[in-house]
């Protein structure tokens, strides 16, 4: 299998991942409570929750454009995985090959209502986020095919840019929100995320502006081009078990999150059927329409670069190619510093910023009857072209969710397309206090290859009714009674 990683790598030798949407399907809920935060602070706002207390979640996915495995063989692995017959690569795309991943770990979180109108949230992320690709398919066969292979003897390569950028980090986010205009009919929401971010791990490496010619399947010349390295000294340093380096007060950084939410309610609301009239505020959800924008994941974090980093001028008039081949056990690191005697080092900064997956979000949720509902939303990612070497990206999409939710029900079923034309449909269902889903279970399931998937699942204390019921079973709100005394 991780010939199979090696292959997609491209030119670089290294994995090229990427980030997409958390929670996809769910987040949108008017049942998100705390979840909905991540991607939109003002949805804590007039919330249908008093208190929304998060136990653990899980959100994670991995994929990319050039390689896809045969569902049967993950199923019952092989001792050695053989190109097309348990692995296939795209090797006749016209289009540059990408890959992309990401991991989240929602530790104990809370949000609480301190009225009708404003919320505040405490979230504690553990996240991994790793961003790459822009690799020619040609390039990607010449390291994906049986490197050195003889058939590309004599052909020129050009590689204008290709980068990788992997980072793992701890995140203490304190949220605002609260309604800042409501004249009935019209409703207006405004949230805020300050992050206190504590940078575990990172690492990128980019090459620019490479022509490469393999001679012979022995002797290969690299013309021009460089390679810029960086990674921070924990990764030299790191501890057993894992769990040691997760530090929360080295390397930090400031993170922001800033949303803003419409919400139409014709006739104050009235009419469209609020379910869960024992809620904490049943009026959340009596929007007839909600349309909502965000942008997160704004700033970043500083590190220091470990002492083996160096950027390097490729130039070179001969080598062998099966020398820059990654050994069996031999290690990234151990790879890394012999590949870079064979190159000369340039002088480079000690140190760098690491950008966070920056996003744009853009959503709108349509309620039929206040309990079936359709939304959609779309990602737009920044800082995926040349400018900075050093960041992670989101990866840019449009998903459309219809879904259905009650107290203590909701199923969704989000259907995705990204920006390298990838269609998946998925399934998300909310049982009481577990939320369990994937964005693309169902595609994947009659696929008979796959190139991605991902799964999310999370725990929560389950909802508190905050109204009791009489003798008879009726429900009633805590309120005070008047009293009518009889006259004197």
């Amino acid at each position: 299998m991780r010939k199979i990683v090696i292959a997609t790598l491209g030119p670089l030798l290294f994995c090229q991942l990427a980030q997409a949407q958390s929670f996809a399907g769910f987040h949108t809920s008017n049942y998100a409570g705390i979840y909905g935060v991540l991607t939109n602070p003002a949805s804590a706002a007039g919330t249908r929750y008093k208190w929304d207390v998060n136990i653990i979640g899980a959100d994670a996915k991995a994929g990319n454009t050039y390689a896809s495995v045969k569902k049967s063989s993950l199923i019952n692995q092989p001792n050695k995985f053989i190109r097309d017959r348990d692995y296939f690569l795209d090797t006749s795309a016209s289009s540059r090959q990408y890959g992309w991943g990401m991991a989240e770990i929602l530790m104990p979180s809370v949000l609480y209502s301190i009225d009708e109108t404003q919320s505040v949230a405490f979230t504690w992320r553990i996240r991994a986020a790793a961003n790459g690709g822009n690799v020619e398919t040609p390039i990607a066969n010449f390291f994906g095919i049986d490197f050195p292979n003889p058939r590309f003897v004599g052909r020129n390569y050009n590689l204008d840019y290709a980068n990788v950028a992997v980072h793992t980090w701890n995140e203490f986010g304190l949220s605002y929100a609260r309604v800042i205009k409501d004249d009935g009919e019209n409703r207006w929401k405004a949230g805020a995320t300050l992050k206190y971010l504590s940078g575990i791990a990172s690492g990128y490496a980019v090459a620019n502006d490479a022509t490469f010619l393999m001679n012979t399947r022995r002797d290969a010349t690299i013309s021009r081009g460089t390679l810029k390295v960086g990674y921070n000294e924990t990764v030299d340093n790191w501890e057993n078990p894992d769990y040691k380096n997760f530090k929360l007060f080295e390397n930090p950084g400031v993170g922001l999150d800033l949303g803003v939410i419409y919400e139409w309610r014709p006739d104050g609301g009235d009419g469209f059927g609020d379910y869960d009239s024992d809620a904490w505020n049943p009026d959340a959800s009596t929007y007839k329409l909600r349309i909502g924008a965000s942008v997160t994941d704004i700033g970043g974090i500083f590190y220091k670069k470990a002492p083996a980093n160096a950027d390097l001028d490729l130039t070179t008039g001969h080598i062998s190619p099966d020398s820059l081949k990654y050994r069996d056990k031999e290690g990234w690191q151990r790879y890394y510093r012999r590949v870079r005697d064979y190159f000369t080092p340039i002088s480079t900064y000690d140190g760098y910023f690491m950008n966070l997956p920056t996003a744009l979000h853009l959503s709108g949720d349509y309620n039929i009857d206040g309990r079936f509902f359709i939304s959609a939303n779309a990602v737009v990612g920044f800082f995926s072209g040349k400018k900075d070497d050093s960041k992670n990206y989101a990866i840019t999409q449009l998903q459309v969710t219809p879904h259905f939710d009650i107290r203590n029900f909701g199923a969704y079923l989000p259907m995705v397309v990204n920006r390298f034309g990838q269609v998946d449909a998925g399934v998300g269902l909310r049982l009481g206090p577990l939320v369990i889903g994937s964005a693309s279970i169902i595609s994947n399931l009659l696929r008979s290859q796959l190139n991605h998937a991902d799964g999310f699942l999370a725990l929560r204390v389950p909802m508190i009714s905050l109204k009791k019921r009489d003798g008879s079973g009726g429900r009633y709100g805590k309120q005070l009674q008047q009293v009518q005394c009889a006259p004197n």
